[in-house]
């Protein structure tokens, strides 16, 4: 039993269609966020400390020497990659500099695409003309949003600074270009339910999407959210609790949608709840056992 039995998953997606395994290697283009730097706000979103998953180190690395540090560490798993720009938000900058690191992302002869992470209300016309320039070079290239929900009563108050409609303003005109979506959402965000997570889903469906991460809320070392979680006003989910929720709504998912997360880690030294994030496997096996019993990708449809 796989995951890849119920779930279509990336990796799976990738060897399809290039007949080997493509792996995705993280890279750290020395961004900041409007959230943070005080364009919008300061402290950036609640629950966030990008420490917490990015390799800081990366980032007094040239972009050339990332991506041959990443390689090195995969070259068992593939020879063919993705290069990922993961930390902070990926679209935050002039649109020169954007382009000259994308340039050298893609100067390896072993990268087959960019994935770019970032903001709904930070990707210009500008930015989305740049990357679809990647695609008329024949390099696979995908747009990933932090969305995180669909509500904006929960983006307010996560201190997001954007709405749902600024989402699906930029999703739609990046899929008009041709570049792949893939969107963000996080399960247990405060005083959302069931019903919020399946109407999130729902709402970022009819909009048009290509792939989703699904994540769980962490608490972790120097969020916002770690005063409330010590206070004892915030919880997160069990391992059950949530490997529950997300067999739901990947059941309720169209089968042409790729997954390129279903959970997500956190590092240990900065993670402080739910500890069962610090593992992928636990999680992963648990949704594949789950899936195995009430059904694949799809199949709530």
């Amino acid at each position: 039993m796989q995951l890849t039995d119920f779930v279509n998953t990336l990796g799976a997606d990738l060897k399809k269609r290039y007949s080997e395994k493509v792996h995705k290697l993280t890279l750290h283009g020395n961004f900041s966020c409007p959230n943070r730097d005080g364009t919008l706000g300061k402290g950036g979103c609640t629950f966030c400390n990008v420490a917490a998953f990015a390799d800081e180190n990366q980032a007094g690395l040239s972009i050339k020497n990332q991506l041959s540090l990443r390689a090195q560490e995969v070259a068992h798993k593939a020879n063919k990659y993705l290069a990922y720009f993961q930390a902070y938000t990926s679209t935050y900058a002039e649109i020169a500099q954007l382009a000259s690191l994308y340039k050298q992302a893609t100067e390896n002869i072993n990268i087959v695409g960019i994935c770019v992470g970032t903001r709904p209300d930070c990707v210009s016309d500008e930015v989305l003309n740049l990357l679809s320039s990647y695609l008329l070079r024949g390099y696979e290239v995908w747009l990933e949003l932090g969305l995180q929900s669909a509500n904006d009563k929960t983006l307010k108050c996560i201190n997001r600074g954007h709405g749902f409609a600024d989402y699906q303003s930029v999703c739609i005109k990046a899929r008009a270009r041709g570049i792949k979506v893939c969107t963000h959402l996080i399960l247990g965000l405060p005083r959302e339910t069931q019903l919020d997570y399946r109407q999130t889903l729902n709402r970022v469906i009819e909009t048009g999407v290509d792939g989703l991460k699904l994540h769980p809320l962490h608490i972790v070392r120097g969020a916002t959210m770690e005063k409330s979680w010590r206070a004892g006003r915030l919880s997160t989910l069990s391992l059950d609790e949530y490997s529950q929720v997300a067999v739901d709504l990947i059941r309720h998912t169209p089968r042409e949608i790729v997954f390129h997360r279903i959970s997500a880690t956190a590092k240990l030294e900065e993670l402080l709840s739910p500890l069962w994030c610090e593992k992928r496997w636990p999680v992963q096996n648990r949704i594949a056992k789950l899936m195995q019993q009430q059904g694949g990708q799809g199949t709530g449809l």
